[in-house]
């Protein structure tokens, strides 16, 4: 069974932006949208994942799960570093630093 799901991205290869084309269309620079198998969102999910600049790249998916909220989140690179995924309770919550700009960082 197919399910929606959304990839965004920065920092991928060219090649690998052609690949998740064939499967979801980019209504904006590194935002795919698509109703994908299991199947085909693993592997254009790890595909993303193997290519992903290390240095200045990342990426996220949001796809239908059976969860409290209905879908799972997942990031992989540089930006998760920002942010955290945090699972309180079932919940998938966001959580980033209060103070950005002293040189400390507290949560």
């Amino acid at each position: 069974m197919a399910h929606f799901a959304v990839i965004t991205t920065s920092g991928i290869p060219d090649g690998t932006r052609g690949a998740i084309t064939r499967w979801m269309i980019e209504p904006a620079p590194g935002v795919y949208v698509g109703t994908l198998t299991t199947r085909v969102r693993t592997y254009l999910w790890t595909a993303v994942k193997d290519s992903i600049d290390q240095q200045t790249g990342w990426a996220a998916i949001v796809y239908n799960a059976p969860t409290e909220q209905g879908y799972q989140v997942e990031t992989h690179g540089q930006r998760h570093i920002e942010r955290t995924l945090t699972n309180l309770d079932g919940l998938t919550l966001v959580a980033w630093p209060r103070n950005t700009t002293s040189n400390t960082t507290e949560w």
